[in-house]
């Protein structure tokens, strides 16, 4: 079984970019994702990848509003 790391022309998500990622008020876990409907000590698509082992499927850019 390859690892995704191994392709190297997929693009890693960045939470911090998705529409989908949010900061909690939780200080246990700080990093939510509203797509999944998790909260996270760590960045949410780092959770992902450990869990199945396949990048984030629900990654979806942020606007661009640098207008």
């Amino acid at each position: 079984m390859s690892s995704p790391l191994a392709d190297q022309n997929v693009q890693i998500p960045d939470c911090r970019q998705c529409v989908h990622y949010y900061i909690t008020w939780d200080t246990s876990f700080p990093n939510g994702c509203r797509a999944m409907d998790f909260k996270s000590k760590r960045l949410p698509h780092l959770d992902v990848l450990e869990s199945n082992g396949q990048y984030c499927m629900t990654f979806e850019p942020k606007p661009d509003n640098r207008s």
